[in-house]
């Protein structure tokens, strides 16, 4: 029965991400429909021509198609690492940023806007990475020198977060001018703006890496809902499936914070939405979550953009104004499991 809901869930999620992006790149002031975009895919792909113009056409593939397919790959990545974190943390309220990760890529990203660290050499997004990196290498490095444990990875996330988003602030407030400051908060608020093919590239390859990992893990995943001691007796070696799995899940946010900044309460709602779905096990929450999430972030960036056209609102801006009444919804209705 759960084999046949799962095996029916995700086509029907594929399909309605496959559409979602569709329909969200014929929004905006260029008159485009799905079938003009779908004839310029097959066009693309060698079967036939373009109806579009050569300037639609651009709108199209330079600025509407890469922006739709890095939401989606965003809006999944972020669920599926708020799925696993939950799960691994013990902890309903844990989601991506709570190693610290993004804080330590809005810190890299500022260093290479405001002070020009690397300008030239190194691009925004590699500014951010590497943050990210070095903020979770700071939380494995507390974590281990507190004598590890679930509690005290929290613990050192909040305190890496805290650490570095005080870093963040201090560069913004004594080294960049008021243009500059606006220009970094819209970044850290979360933007697909800027979106561009080879951040869908590099964002989907990491996120199809570390899906394969965890998919793979699902079983231990499953187990840790029993507590460290419970999953140690079931044959799951603890230590090294929490390094592995809190290291890809890390990689992933910092690819994903990278390429879009700070977006917010996906990863934190989306997984609490789908168990309602799919309940508990693994197998069928965590390829469910990132289809969720990947269909929830196409919409909200499509608002984002056109909601007050020409001015765009930050997308971590509109899921943290859907994130919160959802995550009340959702306390509300499972508060006796909690």
């Amino acid at each position: 029965m759960r084999g046949a809901r799962l095996a029916l869930l995700v086509p029907l999620g594929l399909s309605a991400v496959a559409v979602s992006v569709a329909a969200a790149v014929t929004v905006g002031p260029a008159d485009i429909t799905v079938a003009e975009v779908g004839r310029s895919v097959l066009a693309r792909l060698g079967h036939g021509q373009s109806p579009l113009s050569v300037l639609r056409d651009g709108i199209v593939w330079n600025l509407r198609m890469p922006r739709a397919l890095l939401a989606a790959v965003c809006g999944a990545g972020l669920a599926l690492c708020g799925a696993v974190m939950q799960s691994l943390l013990r902890n309903p309220l844990a989601d991506p940023f709570v190693l610290g990760v993004s804080s330590g890529a809005s810190t890299g990203a500022v260093l290479v806007i405001v002070l020009g660290w690397g300008a030239g050499a190194v691009s925004l997004s590699a500014g951010a990475f590497a943050g990210a990196v070095l903020s979770f290498g700071t939380v494995v490095l507390l974590s281990h020198t507190l004598g590890g444990g679930m509690d005290r990875v929290v613990l050192s996330g909040v305190a890496a977060m805290q650490l570095f988003s005080a870093l963040t602030s201090f560069v913004v407030l004594t080294s960049a001018d008021a243009e500059t400051t606006r220009g970094v908060l819209f970044w850290l608020l979360g933007s697909l703006s800027g979106a561009g093919w080879s951040d869908v590239a590099l964002c989907s390859l990491v996120l199809a890496a570390v899906l394969a990992v965890c998919l793979a893990n699902t079983g231990t995943l499953d187990a840790f809902a029993f507590g460290e001691e419970a999953a140690a007796h079931l044959g799951v070696r603890v230590a090294r499936a929490r390094l592995v799995l809190l290291t890809v899940t890390a990689l992933l946010t910092a690819a994903l914070v990278s390429a879009a900044g700070a977006i917010g309460f996906v990863g934190l709602v989306l997984p609490h939405v789908t168990r309602l779905l799919t309940g508990a096990g693994h197998a069928r929450l965590l390829p469910v979550a990132a289809l969720t999430g990947a269909v929830f972030l196409v919409w909200v960036d499509t608002a984002a953009r056109t909601l007050l056209d020409p001015q765009e609102i930050p997308v971590g801006v509109v899921t943290s104004l859907i994130g919160v009444p959802a995550f009340v919804a959702v306390l509300y209705r499972t508060r006796r499991a909690l």
